[in-house]
């Protein structure tokens, strides 16, 4: 059988959350393939908010929603911004609304991509400040990481750090991730517990 893969494991954490009507944002659209994911989940009465530095993620991320069928899907509203603006760009009742945050970091997985364009620590750290203002009580953020390569060690070790340092009476954090190899990939999952 297998363990599951860091990504399903981010996934299955959010479908245990999310509920059909609520808003869900997806920090780094990459492919969108996150963004098509929460926009299932939320259903036709939920909105998702995408966010992404480059042209060619956004435009990506349309193509596989474009794919799916609409009557279904969660109204989404992608932002050429970067992850750090996110409260800028929401209404300010989302404030402590929103249902699940994912964050897909490192480069646009994308044959095409510039993969030297990546997720910084800066403002990754930023944008999980917001988010932890953002999220509803029993909401999630997960936060997919890449250590393997230049730069992702560093973000890595920092969204760690400030995931460890939540304080516990008001967040859980867990931490998903293969022991034998310290360059694979991993997902921190935190949940907002009031």
């Amino acid at each position: 059988m297998g363990f599951l893969s860091v990504l399903s494991f981010a996934h299955k954490q959010i479908e245990a959350r999310l509920q059909p009507g609520d808003s869900a944002i997806d920090a780094t659209v990459g492919t969108g393939a996150d963004t098509a994911f929460l926009a299932k989940l939320a259903g036709s009465k939920g909105h998702i908010y995408g966010f992404d530095i480059q042209e060619q993620a956004l435009e990506l991320a349309k193509e596989r929603i474009s794919r799916e069928p609409a009557d279904s899907l969660a109204s989404v509203s992608l932002f050429l911004a970067s992850h750090a603006r996110m409260k800028e760009f929401l209404p300010p009742e989302s404030q402590g609304c929103i249902g699940a945050i994912m964050f897909n970091l490192g480069y646009l997985p994308s044959q095409e991509a510039d993969k030297k364009i990546i997720t910084e620590t800066e403002s990754t750290l930023r944008a999980l400040d917001a988010a932890s203002l953002l999220l509803r009580p029993k909401g999630i953020i997960t936060a997919v990481l890449y250590p393997g390569h230049a730069g992702g060690e560093t973000e890595a070790d920092a969204v760690t750090a400030w995931a460890s340092l939540l304080p516990q009476d008001h967040y859980q954090s867990v931490i998903y991730r293969q022991l034998q190899r310290s360059d694979s990939p991993y997902v921190i999952a935190i949940e907002k517990k009031r």
